[in-house]
């Protein structure tokens, strides 16, 4: 379970991007490219509450850092492509996150919305337009290129989350590449056998991984918002979570600030989602995914058993 945790904390501070609508993709790559530090304040409305962080960030280089208060102090580093996890020095879990999938028809719109001032600064406001739909508003730094506000919407335009920046030092931080002991390392694997479909309601599986013990997991993005879905032997326990009903199953839920993460059992062992999507995609995609179904006895005896 604490590679699921190690994980979750990952896809929450560290989404990938895949090039779909050309617009989109410069202005990703442009707040990749800066170099900045910063404090970021993320406040989501959930279905089961308000959830608050702080995040600092640091960039330079194609490389960024990240702390959080919902991590515990954990560290995340991403580089072009890829990204680590690290607590007290040592790598806990590390992998590349580059598509083997062909670019499908764009799913954004960008409209330019508005000039405006940010932090005393030159800023863009551009509205991101999903199937007619207003699902995103993101502020750049004129100068730098980084984003420093967002706000992600439901279909019905209510808000869901808001990330902005309270503070915003251009200054290159010159990030130095420590010197970390790596447990862990996971690959990409095209010939891993899965019931994870390639394409979920227009979110692209970019890729898969696996390691020695059966724990499977797929990295999906639609271009901006994106998901994990990992496949598991065992039951996978969610604490503090609140169970809800979609259809004939049961899901286990919680909320952070910027993720949400689902949890339930299938016939064949456990699967859960992590992913930064609002409430109404969350329920799409979830069914789309194979469903939660009780076991039966047996099986569920043999589980806790031989896990």
């Amino acid at each position: 379970m604490k590679r699921l945790v190690s994980l979750v904390v990952v896809f929450t501070l560290v989404p990938a991007s895949v090039a779909w609508a050309i617009e989109l993709d410069e202005l990703l790559e442009q707040s990749r490219e800066a170099a900045y530090t910063a404090e970021q304040i993320i406040s989501c409305s959930t279905p089961d509450g308000v959830r608050d962080a702080v995040v600092r960030i640091a960039q330079s280089n194609g490389e960024i850092r990240m702390t959080s208060t919902v991590a515990g102090g954990a560290q995340v580093s991403s580089g072009d492509g890829g990204w680590t996890l690290s607590r007290q020095g040592g790598v806990i879990s590390s992998a590349s996150v580059d598509s083997e999938m062909e670019p499908v028809e764009p799913l954004y719109v960008i409209e330019d919305t508005a000039s405006t001032n940010f932090l005393g600064r030159e800023a863009t406001v551009h509205q991101l337009i999903r199937d007619g739909v207003p699902r995103a508003e993101l502020v750049f730094d004129n100068e730098t290129g980084a984003i420093v506000a967002a706000t992600t919407f439901t279909a019905n335009g209510d808000t869901y989350c808001e990330r902005r920046f309270v503070s915003f030092d251009s200054a290159d931080p010159g990030l130095d590449s420590p010197e970390l002991l790596v447990e862990d390392e996971l690959q990409p694997r095209s010939e891993v056998e899965t019931l994870l479909p390639e394409i979920v309601v227009g979110f692209v599986r970019l890729d898969l991984y696996e390691d020695e013990e059966g724990f499977r997991f797929a990295y999906y993005s639609d271009g901006f918002f994106s998901f994990a879905v990992f496949e598991t032997p065992t039951i996978v326990d969610l604490p503090d979570a609140v169970t809800v009903q979609f259809g004939e199953g049961a899901y286990q839920r919680s909320f952070t600030a910027g993720q949400a993460t689902y949890v339930w059992e299938t016939r064949s062992g456990g699967m859960a989602l992590l992913g930064d999507l609002p409430p109404d995609l969350q329920e799409s995609v979830l069914a789309s995914l194979p469903p939660s179904r009780d076991p039966g006895f047996l099986r569920r005896i043999w589980r806790s058993l031989f896990g």
